[in-house]
């Protein structure tokens, strides 16, 4: 008989052919799944002599996909039962909770959500036993056809195996490989969060249809705590802060989808972030360099872009009889600037960096606010250097990333080591010493990080860094990655100490993504509060009558003479409650209000934008306070 071992260092024999789920009984646990050698399995798979399984109940987080691909079931057969002839796409579990993509007879909106979430929990009251059911190709062919299925026929076609897996529950059957829980009882804490619109299989040339969110839990409490989550993450949203606090602004119709207008206040921030990110590139030993936006077809063939990555970038243009390209990245600049001269190996590492503004195609449904656009400024660098110089270099730049990081507010990371593909370019032991370099740079930085072997560029492996917000959001940063592609194809070389020319190893970096992008993280992780040293406007000066504008307008000139962006605001008929809340509605970080006393003995009240009454101190010990809030880069106040 079969042995297989439990997560608590049990060993069972079981009959053969024997399932999950009657694993699961012989230990006495009511489990709804199983992790088997680290892979989610359905309950009612086989197992399998040696295996190694945790046998998972409804409160494990790691159920947590099969209740929700559960979850996802149910919908599709309440939206079946409340709208006869509705066509199904997919329907999978997602991060956050699950969806499924429908095409409708007629167009629903999100006044429907509420009626197929009452029909949703009627199915979940029925408890009906959800069942594994196996179908021959061509009888999933034939049920498929006569239901009119056209959307799942076409995933059928790209399934290899002659045997298909179907779920059924009551009335509803789905082609669908799971895992499910046993009954539809057991998906009780459910929610349903939007609808959008979404091309059949992300492709825009194709039909548009109908994607319903929505999110389950275990319990009542995590959906709870999640739809919390959600609410204070709408809140924080880029795209309505953005605008409220005149950071910036997109105009899909006179200018363009995925193009940003920084507003001045949102360029105040910016050039606080750009002078900071030049300062420290400085200290690293980085010479900043300018590049041109658009650059002739010839340079992007020999880079590879025309052959690799021509649908990322815009039509060419025509300049004297000659194509040119807008620039999807700044790589091919830089090695023509490293190629101006003949380089001796006693000059490098050159490390070339540039705040380089670059444009790449973008489907119109993939836009997101800053997140996701079609003209934006890379932090961009390249090192290029010996080998013997490679694991230092990969050490500074690590530190340098998480050292810049922590100073933007951040202090949880976690990494992920992409490894050599099957088809690569350049020497395998190249490739191992760069992968071993970037391993010991995370091991010696304490990073927990995971391997994705295989997924390197063919051209070399990577690291990328993500960092987690306030809302415990992970956002993919940094990237350090090698290139043995780009040194080959413009025969980049330098002389060594024997005369000879040899290949330096170049290798790519940014360290904040994109400027558009972070600052739009930024905002989301501050909730627009920016720390002192990024606000806009750090603080501003509201009199009490207009008897005490003069003196208001003095304080607000020592605050702008401290280096202090400071603001005063003359009554303009608003009452001083009124200008109180307009700061806080703004987030200014400091008010100073001056009355009649305040005028009299040089002080000013300072409030903060948290509420936070300090009471009359004098101007020159709030000036103090502010200059060290900014130069420590704390967002205390």
């Amino acid at each position: 008989m079969p042995k297989v071992s439990l997560a608590d260092g049990r060993e069972l024999e079981v009959a053969e052919g024997a399932a999950w789920a009657d694993v699961a009984r012989a230990a006495g646990i009511q489990a709804v799944a199983a992790l088997v050698d680290g892979e989610l399995r359905d309950i009612r798979d086989q197992a399998e002599e040696g295996q190694k399984v945790k046998l998972l109940t409804l409160t494990d987080p790691e159920a947590l996909e099969a209740l929700r691909h559960t979850a996802a079931h149910i919908l599709a057969q309440a939206v079946r039962r409340l709208f006869p002839g509705t066509k199904l796409a997919i329907g999978p579990a997602i991060a956050d909770g699950f969806y499924y993509d429908f095409d409708f007879p007629s167009p629903i909106t999100r006044d429907d959500l509420p009626r197929i979430e009452e029909e949703m929990a009627r199915i979940v009251s029925e408890d009906l036993p959800v069942e594994r059911v196996f179908l021959s190709r061509a009888e999933a062919e034939d049920l498929l056809k006569e239901e009119g299925e056209a959307y799942k026929l076409e995933l059928l076609s790209e399934i290899p195996d002659e045997r298909i897996s179907f779920y059924r529950q009551g009335e509803f059957m789905d082609l669908c490989r799971g895992p499910h829980l046993p009954s539809t009882g057991l998906v009780k804490h459910f929610k349903l969060l939007d609808l959008a619109g979404a091309y059949w299989r992300g492709d825009a040339t194709r039909v548009m249809l109908t994607r319903i969110y929505g999110t389950a839990f275990a319990s009542e409490e995590a959906l709870t705590e999640h739809l919390k989550w959600r609410e204070e993450a709408r809140r924080r949203d880029h795209r309505r802060l953005g605008p409220d606090l005149d950071l910036f602004s997109i105009h899909n119709e006179a200018i363009g989808a995925g193009l940003i207008l920084w507003h001045p206040k949102g360029a105040r921030v910016r050039h606080e972030i750009e002078t900071f990110w030049k300062e420290r590139h400085f200290e690293g030993g980085y010479q900043l360099v300018y590049t041109p936006h658009i650059g002739r077809a010839r340079l992007w063939q020999t880079s590879g872009h025309l052959d690799f990555y021509r649908e990322g970038m815009y039509s060419p243009m025509d300049i004297e009889g000659q194509e040119f390209f807008l620039k999807p990245m700044n790589c091919p600049f830089h090695i023509a600037i490293y190629k101006s001269k003949t380089r001796s190996y006693r000059e490098l590492p050159i490390r070339y960096a540039e705040l380089g503004t670059v444009y790449r195609y973008e489907r119109s449904g993939v836009l997101h606010g800053l997140l996701r656009v079609r003209g934006f400024t890379q932090d961009d660098a390249h090192i290029i250097c010996r080998p013997d110089q490679v694991e230092e270099e990969i050490r500074k730049v690590l530190n340098f990333a998480l050292d810049m990081l922590r100073e933007f507010g951040f202090s949880e990371f976690s990494a992920h080591l992409s490894t050599r593909p099957a088809k690569f370019v350049g020497a395998p032991e190249d490739w191992d010493r760069a992968t071993e370099a970037l391993r010991r740079a995370v091991e010696a930085e304490g990073l927990g990080y995971d391997v994705k072997e295989g997924e390197g560029a063919f051209y070399g492996p990577k690291i990328d860094i993500d960092i987690e917000d306030s809302l415990r959001r992970a956002w993919q940063l940094t990237t350090i990655q090698f290139d043995f592609n780009l040194p080959e194809r413009f025969d980049m070389t330098y002389v060594g100490e024997d005369g000879r020319k040899h290949r330096p190893y170049m290798i790519h970096r940014a360290l904040l993504g994109s400027l558009e992008r972070f600052f739009g993280i930024l905002i989301e992780h501050y909730g627009g509060a920016f720390p002192a040293w990024l606000s806009p406007v750090q603080a501003v000066v509201l009199p009490i009558a207009e008897e005490q504008i003069p003196y208001a307008e003095e304080v607000a000139g020592k605050l702008r003479a401290a280096g202090i962006r400071a603001e005063a605001w003359t009554r303009g008929g608003k009452t001083l409650r009124y200008l109180i809340r307009e700061a806080q509605l703004q987030k200014i970080p400091y008010m100073l209000v001056c009355g009649a006393r305040e005028a009299g003995a040089g002080t000013a009240a300072l409030r903060l934008r948290t509420g936070q009454d300090l009471g009359p101190q004098p101007v020159e010990e709030i000036i103090s306070r502010i200059r060290a809030a900014i130069s420590s880069h704390s967002p205390e106040l």
